[in-house]
Protein backbone atom coordinates (compact mmCIF):
# COMPACT_ATOMS: atom_id res chain seq x y z
CA UNK A 1 0.00 0.00 0.00
CA UNK A 2 1.30 3.78 -0.30
CA UNK A 3 -1.16 5.56 1.37
CA UNK A 4 -4.28 4.36 4.30
CA UNK A 5 -6.68 6.57 6.48
CA UNK A 6 -7.82 6.87 9.53
CA UNK A 7 -9.50 9.77 11.28
CA UNK A 8 -10.99 11.37 8.31
CA UNK A 9 -7.00 11.56 7.36
CA UNK A 10 -5.21 10.30 4.66
CA UNK A 11 -1.27 9.19 5.05
CA UNK A 12 1.62 8.22 2.75
CA UNK A 13 3.49 4.99 3.39
CA UNK A 14 6.37 3.07 2.03
CA UNK A 15 5.31 -0.43 2.22
CA UNK A 16 8.29 -2.77 1.58
CA UNK A 17 9.07 -6.52 1.65
CA UNK A 18 6.96 -9.80 1.62
CA UNK A 19 3.63 -9.33 2.73
CA UNK A 20 3.04 -12.22 4.72
CA UNK A 21 6.23 -10.95 6.66
CA UNK A 22 6.23 -10.19 10.40
CA UNK A 23 5.15 -6.32 10.14
CA UNK A 24 7.87 -3.94 11.58
CA UNK A 25 6.41 0.10 11.54
CA UNK A 26 9.36 2.71 11.37
CA UNK A 27 8.28 6.25 12.79
CA UNK A 28 10.26 9.42 11.99
CA UNK A 29 10.68 12.40 14.01
CA UNK A 30 10.43 15.89 13.56
CA UNK A 31 11.37 17.52 11.12
CA UNK A 32 12.16 14.20 9.24
CA UNK A 33 9.86 12.57 7.24
CA UNK A 34 9.91 8.45 5.77
CA UNK A 35 12.62 8.88 4.27
CA UNK A 36 14.90 9.13 6.97
CA UNK A 37 14.73 5.33 7.23
CA UNK A 38 15.73 4.48 3.76
CA UNK A 39 18.91 3.16 4.16
CA UNK A 40 17.66 0.88 6.66
CA UNK A 41 14.27 -0.41 5.07
CA UNK A 42 16.22 -3.19 2.48
CA UNK A 43 18.19 -4.10 5.31
CA UNK A 44 15.29 -5.14 6.89
CA UNK A 45 13.56 -6.82 4.20
CA UNK A 46 16.55 -8.66 3.05
CA UNK A 47 15.70 -10.58 6.33
CA UNK A 48 11.88 -11.90 5.08
CA UNK A 49 10.55 -8.96 7.51
CA UNK A 50 7.56 -6.80 6.10
CA UNK A 51 8.27 -2.79 6.82
CA UNK A 52 6.04 0.25 6.39
CA UNK A 53 7.03 3.68 7.34
CA UNK A 54 4.16 6.41 7.35
CA UNK A 55 4.44 10.22 6.86
CA UNK A 56 2.99 10.78 10.35
CA UNK A 57 0.05 13.83 10.95
CA UNK A 58 1.60 16.90 10.01
CA UNK A 59 4.07 15.45 7.26
CA UNK A 60 1.36 14.01 4.99
CA UNK A 61 -0.38 16.61 2.95
CA UNK A 62 -3.61 15.05 3.70
CA UNK A 63 -3.28 14.76 7.46
CA UNK A 64 -2.59 18.59 8.19
CA UNK A 65 -5.30 19.24 11.14
CA UNK A 66 -4.29 22.92 12.46
CA UNK A 67 -5.29 21.81 16.04
CA UNK A 68 -2.42 20.99 18.52
CA UNK A 69 -5.51 19.06 20.10
CA UNK A 70 -5.33 16.86 16.76
CA UNK A 71 -1.71 15.86 18.03
CA UNK A 72 -1.63 14.27 21.52
CA UNK A 73 -0.15 10.94 21.83
CA UNK A 74 -2.96 9.14 22.22
CA UNK A 75 -4.15 9.85 18.59
CA UNK A 76 -0.52 9.60 17.70
CA UNK A 77 -0.83 6.05 18.55
CA UNK A 78 -3.94 5.44 17.43
CA UNK A 79 -2.52 6.78 13.42
CA UNK A 80 -0.09 3.78 14.01
CA UNK A 81 -2.47 1.27 15.05
CA UNK A 82 -4.66 1.90 11.93
CA UNK A 83 -1.95 1.61 9.97
CA UNK A 84 -0.83 -1.90 11.44
CA UNK A 85 -4.62 -2.96 11.08
CA UNK A 86 -4.45 -1.59 7.35
CA UNK A 87 -1.50 -4.14 7.11
CA UNK A 88 -3.53 -6.45 8.13
CA UNK A 89 -1.39 -6.92 11.16
CA UNK A 90 -2.63 -8.09 14.65
CA UNK A 91 0.65 -7.76 16.31
CA UNK A 92 3.86 -6.06 15.18
CA UNK A 93 6.66 -4.33 15.86
CA UNK A 94 7.47 -0.98 16.31
CA UNK A 95 10.76 1.47 16.16
CA UNK A 96 10.50 5.12 16.30
CA UNK A 97 13.11 7.94 16.48
CA UNK A 98 12.99 11.22 17.86
CA UNK A 99 9.21 12.12 18.47
CA UNK A 100 9.02 8.81 16.57
CA UNK A 101 10.56 7.32 19.64
CA UNK A 102 7.74 9.00 21.94
CA UNK A 103 4.72 7.38 19.90
CA UNK A 104 6.32 3.95 20.41
CA UNK A 105 6.92 4.55 24.34
CA UNK A 106 3.10 5.07 24.67
CA UNK A 107 2.78 2.51 22.42
CA UNK A 108 4.26 0.38 24.50
CA UNK A 109 3.06 1.52 27.79
CA UNK A 110 -0.64 1.77 26.40
CA UNK A 111 -1.40 -1.28 23.89
CA UNK A 112 1.10 -3.28 24.52
CA UNK A 113 -1.33 -6.08 23.41
CA UNK A 114 -0.44 -5.19 20.05
CA UNK A 115 3.32 -4.99 20.14
CA UNK A 116 5.96 -7.86 19.66
CA UNK A 117 8.73 -5.53 20.50
CA UNK A 118 9.33 -1.64 20.50
CA UNK A 119 12.60 0.13 19.87
CA UNK A 120 12.99 3.51 20.34
CA UNK A 121 16.18 5.89 18.92
CA UNK A 122 17.25 8.64 20.98
CA UNK A 123 14.22 9.75 22.39
CA UNK A 124 13.96 8.10 26.32
CA UNK A 125 11.06 7.06 28.15
CA UNK A 126 9.23 10.32 28.60
CA UNK A 127 9.19 10.54 32.80
CA UNK A 128 12.96 9.76 32.69
CA UNK A 129 12.71 12.76 30.33
CA UNK A 130 10.50 14.94 32.79
CA UNK A 131 12.39 13.92 35.39
CA UNK A 132 15.54 15.05 34.26
CA UNK A 133 14.78 18.65 33.14
CA UNK A 134 15.94 20.15 36.44
CA UNK A 135 19.14 18.40 36.19
CA UNK A 136 20.41 19.77 33.09
CA UNK A 137 18.17 18.76 30.38
CA UNK A 138 16.11 21.45 30.36
CA UNK A 139 19.15 23.95 28.70
CA UNK A 140 19.00 21.29 26.25
CA UNK A 141 15.54 21.16 25.45
CA UNK A 142 14.77 25.62 25.11
CA UNK A 143 13.57 25.18 21.74
CA UNK A 144 10.21 23.06 23.18
CA UNK A 145 9.34 26.07 24.98
CA UNK A 146 10.07 28.13 22.00
CA UNK A 147 8.13 26.45 19.81
CA UNK A 148 5.30 27.36 22.02
CA UNK A 149 4.72 30.56 20.22
CA UNK A 150 2.58 31.15 17.69
CA UNK A 151 3.40 31.79 13.93
CA UNK A 152 7.37 33.09 15.09
CA UNK A 153 8.65 29.00 14.62
CA UNK A 154 7.32 28.08 11.75
CA UNK A 155 8.91 31.71 10.04
CA UNK A 156 11.92 30.46 11.52
CA UNK A 157 11.62 27.19 9.79
CA UNK A 158 11.51 28.59 6.47
CA UNK A 159 15.20 30.76 6.75
CA UNK A 160 18.87 29.55 6.27
CA UNK A 161 19.60 29.32 9.75
CA UNK A 162 17.16 26.77 10.39
CA UNK A 163 19.19 24.62 7.71
CA UNK A 164 22.45 25.82 8.95
CA UNK A 165 21.63 24.41 12.67
CA UNK A 166 20.04 21.19 11.20
CA UNK A 167 23.58 20.42 9.47
CA UNK A 168 25.59 22.45 12.75
CA UNK A 169 23.34 19.18 14.49
CA UNK A 170 25.08 16.33 12.57
CA UNK A 171 22.11 15.78 10.06
CA UNK A 172 23.56 14.68 6.64
CA UNK A 173 23.53 17.32 3.98
CA UNK A 174 21.33 15.57 1.52
CA UNK A 175 18.51 15.22 4.58
CA UNK A 176 18.63 18.44 5.28
CA UNK A 177 17.94 19.73 1.83
CA UNK A 178 15.13 17.41 1.71
CA UNK A 179 13.16 17.96 4.98
CA UNK A 180 13.75 21.47 4.15
CA UNK A 181 11.70 21.12 1.21
CA UNK A 182 8.90 19.33 2.91
CA UNK A 183 8.40 21.41 6.25
CA UNK A 184 8.39 24.47 2.96
CA UNK A 185 4.68 22.77 2.26
CA UNK A 186 1.25 24.40 2.72
CA UNK A 187 0.80 23.74 6.42
CA UNK A 188 3.71 21.47 7.22
CA UNK A 189 5.65 23.41 9.41
CA UNK A 190 2.66 24.14 11.67
CA UNK A 191 1.52 20.38 11.72
CA UNK A 192 5.19 19.28 12.43
CA UNK A 193 5.80 22.00 15.38
CA UNK A 194 2.23 21.09 16.34
CA UNK A 195 3.58 17.71 18.12
CA UNK A 196 5.43 20.06 20.36
CA UNK A 197 2.26 22.63 21.05
CA UNK A 198 -0.02 19.62 22.16
CA UNK A 199 2.60 18.08 24.71
CA UNK A 200 0.54 20.65 27.68
CA UNK A 201 -2.53 18.35 26.38
CA UNK A 202 -1.61 14.88 26.82
CA UNK A 203 1.97 15.01 29.56
CA UNK A 204 4.67 13.07 28.61
CA UNK A 205 4.75 12.04 32.64
CA UNK A 206 1.37 10.49 31.98
CA UNK A 207 3.53 7.42 30.29
CA UNK A 208 3.75 4.13 32.21
CA UNK A 209 5.86 1.10 32.86
CA UNK A 210 6.61 -0.90 29.66
CA UNK A 211 5.96 -4.54 30.25
CA UNK A 212 7.00 -5.72 26.55
CA UNK A 213 10.85 -5.96 25.06
CA UNK A 214 12.36 -2.94 24.75
CA UNK A 215 14.99 -1.52 23.22
CA UNK A 216 16.38 1.57 23.74
CA UNK A 217 19.34 3.28 21.17
CA UNK A 218 20.92 6.83 22.67
CA UNK A 219 23.89 8.46 20.48
CA UNK A 220 26.40 10.17 22.87
CA UNK A 221 26.59 13.14 20.65
CA UNK A 222 22.83 14.37 21.02
CA UNK A 223 22.58 18.17 20.97
CA UNK A 224 19.02 17.64 21.82
CA UNK A 225 19.04 14.58 24.81
CA UNK A 226 21.41 14.25 27.77
CA UNK A 227 22.85 11.31 29.15
CA UNK A 228 21.16 11.74 32.24
CA UNK A 229 17.40 10.33 30.55
CA UNK A 230 18.83 7.65 28.97
CA UNK A 231 20.56 6.12 31.47
CA UNK A 232 16.92 6.88 33.64
CA UNK A 233 15.65 4.79 31.22
CA UNK A 234 15.68 1.27 32.54
CA UNK A 235 13.74 2.29 35.49
CA UNK A 236 10.78 2.76 33.63
CA UNK A 237 10.53 -0.38 31.62
CA UNK A 238 9.95 -3.47 33.85
CA UNK A 239 9.36 -5.96 30.58
CA UNK A 240 13.08 -7.47 28.54
CA UNK A 241 14.92 -4.23 28.04
CA UNK A 242 18.36 -3.91 26.05
CA UNK A 243 20.39 0.02 26.25
CA UNK A 244 22.43 0.87 23.53
CA UNK A 245 24.89 3.29 23.41
CA UNK A 246 26.70 4.67 20.09
CA UNK A 247 29.69 6.44 20.97
CA UNK A 248 29.88 9.56 18.97
CA UNK A 249 26.81 9.41 17.39
CA UNK A 250 24.74 12.75 16.75
CA UNK A 251 20.72 12.62 17.57
CA UNK A 252 20.18 11.59 14.00
CA UNK A 253 20.99 8.07 14.54
CA UNK A 254 19.02 6.39 11.51
CA UNK A 255 20.04 8.38 9.05
CA UNK A 256 24.01 8.41 10.40
CA UNK A 257 23.99 5.09 11.07
CA UNK A 258 21.76 3.11 9.38
CA UNK A 259 23.81 -0.38 8.91
CA UNK A 260 23.74 -0.20 12.64
CA UNK A 261 20.73 0.23 13.32
CA UNK A 262 19.45 -2.06 10.85
CA UNK A 263 21.33 -5.07 12.69
CA UNK A 264 20.67 -3.87 16.16
CA UNK A 265 16.78 -4.24 15.51
CA UNK A 266 17.42 -7.34 13.28
CA UNK A 267 19.14 -8.85 16.28
CA UNK A 268 16.59 -7.69 18.63
CA UNK A 269 13.22 -8.68 17.17
CA UNK A 270 14.86 -11.85 16.43
CA UNK A 271 15.42 -12.95 19.75
CA UNK A 272 12.27 -11.68 20.94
Amino acid sequence: MDSFTHDGLTFDVDDAGPSDGELIVLLHGFPQSKASWREVTPLLTARGYRVVAPNQRGYSPGARPSRRRDYTLDKLARDVLALADAAGAERFHVVGHDWGGGVAWQLAASHADRLRTATSLATPHPRALVESMLRGQIFKSWYMLMFQLPLVPELGMKNKRFTRQLVASGLPEEYVEEYSRLMAQPGAARGALNWYRAVPLSPPSGIGEVTIPTMYVYGTDDFALGRRAADATADYVTGPYRYEVMEGVSHWIPEEIPETVAHLILDFVATN
